[in-house]
């Protein structure tokens, strides 16, 4: 398996009321955005449900506290 993601936020406009399921192993090939890649792994997708039509930074290196959103976390990280 292949890691598909780069370490940087995912920029994404989300709609009030819409549930999301973020990737969290980094295998899918549409990140931020789980695709099932995770079926051989222990990893599960994240639901997030939007409270309000905004944009969102979505995780990518997977290592921020507040995942499912970026909080930095990836600065920290040799790419």
């Amino acid at each position: 398996m292949t890691e598909q993601n780069t370490n940087k936020p995912y920029p994404t406009k989300v709609r009030e009321g819409k549930r999301y399921f973020i990737c969290s192993c980094k295998l899918t090939k549409k990140q931020p955005f789980c695709d099932g890649s995770h079926v051989d792994t222990d990893n599960q997708p994240y639901m997030y449900t939007a409270e309000e039509n905004k944009e969102v930074y979505f995780c990518g290196c997977k290592k921020s506290t507040n995942f499912p959103f970026c909080d930095g976390s990836h600065n920290n990280l040799n790419n």
